[in-house]
């Protein structure tokens, strides 16, 4: 395993699951989705389009501090946008830095216009991790003299 490995790498690993809202939905709704399946953030799809991304931080900020109802917000007034997003060759440190200079948590991943998956910051350390520790596991056995080849 390599840290230079591409999103589609790890989306094969992860699943290509997408949960998805309408624009139309109220933020309940999404919040409501976004609790029953234990995630942070719902793709906001018009069909097959890719029109942004909700998240737990977009109610926080757009509904809660703002004294809104989010029986009576609909999701299109308060996503991210424009929506940040990687292709499937993209690298895992590019979608890190991508992540870190937009300060987003999730990253669709589109081939062309089709949507294949999204990762979470957390996807990416997660591998970042595996990675490390098979790089360690392969120095060590390479010092200890039981590294093939």
């Amino acid at each position: 395993m390599t840290v230079s490995c591409d999103i589609n790498s790890i989306l094969h690993e992860k699943g290509h699951q997408l949960w998805t809202i309408s624009p139309d939905a109220t933020v309940f709704e999404a919040i409501q989705l976004m609790a029953e399946k234990n995630v942070g953030a719902l793709l906001v799809m018009d069909g097959e389009r890719l029109l942004g991304v909700v998240t737990e931080r977009d109610y926080t900020r757009n509904v809660t501090l703002k004294g809104r109802n989010s029986r009576d917000t609909k999701v299109r007034e308060i996503i991210s946008t424009p929506c940040i997003s990687a292709s499937p060759f993209h690298s895992v440190e590019d979608c890190m830095r991508l992540m870190t200079h937009h300060r987003v948590r999730h990253l669709p991943v589109l081939d062309g216009d089709t949507v294949t998956g999204i990762v979470s910051i957390g996807d990416l350390v997660n591998w970042m991790i595996s990675a490390q520790n098979e790089a360690i596991h392969q120095l060590e056995s390479y010092i200890s003299g039981h590294y093939p080849g």
